[in-house]
């Protein structure tokens, strides 16, 4: 059935209307940044990324102000242009040379000069993939090794220091090990923490494929998984090992339940639980690094739950702010208490589990519940995929849809109490 005139039009009004606010909230933010971030690095990448993940590794050039540090990132383009696996170099101010979010650049697209020089993010390592890269991460016992998620079944392995910093100009993707099981695409994707190798994929064939590619054989460059679970009844959107208990992993999906695995017993076709945790379809889990029972989950449902594997009859808590489905999760590696989630309404929130059920004031109320610690309003579209710095407590990279990536670092006195907070008639 075709549209009329006139809605057509209303459509366009509701899509101008709808970028007019984003324009001014974007604007808005950008006038409070200084007070809000000790950080902020805009940079407009040459393809949106659909993923990002921070390496470990740190580099400090002798006598400068600045340390350089990794990131893993894809491309997702358009009309037939060529997609790589890319890893960037970010140049970090250090602490006693923090940058300036007053100091952004229209023309490149970039913010947070410091001590006379730039904040810089460039790609030094290009890899030729196979359509848009859905999400990559690297194995924890060796980063050189990753994973990536394509738009087909297949997920490819690559080994980085096999490839040159520039890709084959013939476009030919060439994955050390291509892994073949799943039957469609999918995002979830989780490498154990401790046993290098154990791979968790999900798909939207409703499979979850459990590989371990420490038993590759070179004059094969496929694998087939070492398990299939199959107990989802809709897309898998996600997976996750627990970093404490080993043979514990959760999955979740479009089926809307959050179920746990344990990979000791042989059941692949029922999981030891198996909960109706959202109303609506579940997009994200995460455990806690640092507390082995306990685990999140985002929904289209536009909440986050709190889980205890103790008892998984009720949630412990719902986080509620967004205003629009919760994409991804990430717990802080550095502070238990610490949760981050993103969401299609184009913010990251930084929630504070300690802080559940503080008193409040009326005014306190209207920005939000007293574990709301902090809200990410930099961006203008949708956010993909976001990382926490493993060496730096508080920085945090974020990518969105209109290839904007972004590092940031919120006011330390937002996260020390003890400090003096900044005052209301500063801000918008």
């Amino acid at each position: 059935m075709m549209a009329t005139t006139d809605q057509v039009s209303k459509i366009e009004e509701k899509t101008i209307a709808e970028e007019k606010l984003i324009n001014e909230e974007y604007k808005i933010w950008k006038k409070n940044s200084p007070f809000l971030y000790d950080l902020v690095v805009t940079h407009a990448l040459e393809w949106p990324t659909l993923t990002c993940q921070w390496y470990p590794d740190v580099e400090k050039p002798e006598g400068q102000d600045y340390l350089i540090q990794r990131l893993l990132i894809g491309t997702h383009t358009s009309e037939g242009a060529q997609n790589y696996l890319q890893i960037a170099s970010v140049q970090l101010p250090l602490d006693s040379t923090q940058g300036d979010p007053r100091k952004f650049d229209d023309e490149k697209k970039e913010a947070g000069g410091y001590s006379g020089s730039e904040c810089k993010i460039s790609v030094i390592q290009k890899i030729n993939h196979d359509g848009e890269v859905n999400r990559a991460r690297y194995m924890p016992g060796n980063p050189d090794i990753i994973a990536t998620r394509t738009v087909a079944g297949p997920v490819y392995i690559f080994d980085r220091t096999k490839h040159t910093s520039q890709p084959d100009p013939s476009g030919k993707c060439s994955p050390d090990i291509t892994l073949v099981g799943h039957t469609k695409e999918g995002y979830g994707m989780s490498w154990h923490p401790k046993k290098d190798g154990h791979l968790l994929t999900a798909s939207e064939d409703t499979t979850i494929c459990a590989w371990d590619i420490s038993g590759y054989v070179k004059d094969k460059n496929t694998m087939e998984p070492s398990r299939v679970y199959r107990a989802h009844t809709a897309w898998v959107e996600d997976v996750a090992w627990s970093p404490l208990i080993s043979p514990l992993f959760a999955s979740v999906g479009d089926d809307r339940k959050l179920m746990i695995w344990d990979t000791r017993t042989t059941a692949q076709t029922k999981a030891n639980f198996s909960v109706d945790a959202h109303s609506a379809e579940i997009n994200c889990v995460a455990f806690n690094p640092k507390n082995e029972h306990i685990l999140a989950t985002g929904s289209a449902d536009k909440t986050v739950a709190l889980w205890d594997l103790r008892n998984l009859k009720h949630r412990l808590h719902t986080f509620e702010s967004h205003q629009d489905e919760i994409l991804q999760l990430a717990w802080s590696p550095h502070n238990e208490t610490i949760l981050a989630s993103s969401s299609g309404d184009r913010r990251l929130n930084i929630w504070d589990l300690s802080r559940i059920g503080e008193e409040q004031s009326p005014e306190d109320a209207e920005d939000g519940p007293p574990e709301l610690l902090f809200v990410h309003g930099g961006h203008t579209n949708k956010i993909s995929d976001f990382s926490w710095n493993l060496n730096d407590p508080w920085v945090m990279c974020s990518v969105a849809e209109d290839n904007i990536c972004q590092v940031w670092q919120m006011a330390s006195n937002i996260y020390c109490e003890d400090n003096t907070s900044i005052a209301p008639e500063q801000l918008e």
